[in-house]
């Protein structure tokens, strides 16, 4: 069953959303994967309706867990789209199993019913004739960043994929990003190779073979910090998806605002709600947390 709510956020006006409405939508998916990928994370697949298999990259959906071994979470959970096929009609969610919500989401089988609100938020918006991305991401910033390069290169652009980890049984979804046609280069803690100073040259030296004129990063405060350095020495643009408690997930409660640039070149602050105006924000505009 899904109920659609046909509504801007709750305090709307032309200013904050725009005149047009937005149609979220509250789905009851059945659940056709929920399998480990290493001793942290796990990977689960939904059958989704149309609407929520076009969620596009960037985007997230607030999922309603079911209880697990430390109990009832009250709130939803916000998770990004790890991918999302409007033709086989499913959603994927790669998620670490950590805390009250995500420890009941694991306990999710074949034939269970999850509930999910969504897809919610701005996603990524590559600017036209983009021809090659960089991603940087780390952790559960793998899922955020996947789908968006599958998607770039549908659009023609290359893509190069920096994937850090602390030790190489913890780097996850290089082969899905292999498939896709993304150069994929590996960082751990454990070689030390994900150093910041190291992982610079490396950036510098991939520059210089082939300039990106896209940067992406998700995960990471210190590969956040790295890409708007790298952006500002090499003039490219970005963006970068930001993870965030959250309340609502649809503008209303402002329990995720946050501050940013008001502009790129500006130190000037302003307050953004993450899960409305976000979670996908101009590179240079994010500041570090």
């Amino acid at each position: 069953m899904t109920e659609v709510i046909a509504s801007p956020c709750a305090t709307h006006t032309d200013a904050c959303c725009g005149s047009a409405a937005l149609d979220i939508a509250e789905h009851a998916c059945e659940v056709l994967q929920n399998t480990p990928v290493n001793a942290e994370y796990r990977h689960m697949i939904v059958a989704a309706p149309a609407g929520a298999a076009g969620a596009q990259p960037g985007q997230f959906f607030h999922l309603a867990c079911p209880p697990g071994a430390s109990g009832t979470s009250f709130l939803r959970r916000p998770m990004s789209v790890y991918g999302a096929d409007s033709a086989a009609r499913t959603v994927e969610f790669l998620y670490k199993v950590q805390g009250t919500g995500t420890q009941g989401l694991a306990t999710l089988q074949p034939g269970d019913t999850l509930d999910a609100l969504g897809p919610l938020g701005r996603g990524f918006a590559l600017p036209a004739g983009t021809r090659h991305v960089l991603l940087v991401a780390r952790g559960v910033g793998l899922a955020t960043l996947s789908p968006l390069a599958a998607h770039a290169i549908a659009q023609g652009a290359r893509v190069t994929a920096v994937l850090s980890a602390r030790s190489p049984a913890l780097v996850m979804s290089a082969e899905r990003l292999r498939e896709v046609g993304a150069a994929v280069h590996i960082v751990t803690d454990e070689d030390g190779s994900s150093d910041p100073a190291r992982l610079e040259a490396q950036l510098e030296a991939l520059h210089a073979q082939t300039p990106f004129d896209f940067l992406s990063t998700c995960g990471s405060n210190r590969l956040l910090m790295l890409l708007q350095k790298l952006g500002k020495t090499w003039r490219v643009a970005g963006q970068t998806a930001i993870e965030q408690h959250m309340g609502c997930g649809i503008g209303s409660c402002y329990a995720c605002v946050r501050p940013f640039r008001e502009r790129a070149d500006s130190d000037r602050l302003t307050f953004r709600r993450v899960c409305w105006d976000g979670p996908v924000f101009d590179l240079q505009e994010t500041t570090s947390w």
